[in-house]
């Protein structure tokens, strides 16, 4: 892992919506979530591990809140889809489709492996968790912000 921070920036298909964030590991993961592959029509490939998110055009973000403590942003005009974030837990992730210059990101990790479909399966040798660890990632992140 690199310590070195890297700006990317992203749009949506349309433009409408643009942004820039920092990471310092430009780490991909996919969700297998029953929830995001509902909302992306397969699996979520996200940057993970962002700072410093700042949007162009977020009167044209689209707000969705799809559980007590997260929400999905996605651009009015075209319907894409770009990011996940839970305030509760202050956490955001990136979908990295929407990066610009994706050179430079790495495929790392998997989350709700257990409920990924047998009808797909990557060839990456990738971290893998189950959503058991997932949601105590997030019980410890949430326990510590109280």
């Amino acid at each position: 892992m690199s310590s070195e921070s890297q700006a990317l920036s992203g749009a949506c298909l349309c433009g409408a919506v643009k942004f820039t964030v920092t990471t310092e590991n430009s780490q991909v993961g996919v969700c297998h979530c029953s929830m995001c592959r509902t909302w992306s029509g397969g699996v979520v490939f996200a940057l993970d591990e962002v700072k410093d998110l700042k949007i162009q055009g977020e009167d044209n973000l689209g707000v969705y809140k799809s559980s007590e403590w997260a929400e999905r942003c996605f651009c009015k005009k075209c319907g894409s889809n770009l990011f996940w974030r839970s305030e509760q837990l202050g956490h955001t992730v990136v979908m990295a489709g929407a990066i610009e210059d994706q050179s430079s990101l790495k495929f790392a990790s998997e989350i709700f492996i257990d409920a990924k479909p047998d009808y797909y399966a990557f060839a990456n040798d990738t971290k893998k968790y189950t959503e058991a660890e997932v949601l105590a990632q997030f019980s410890d992140v949430n326990n510590k912000t109280k």
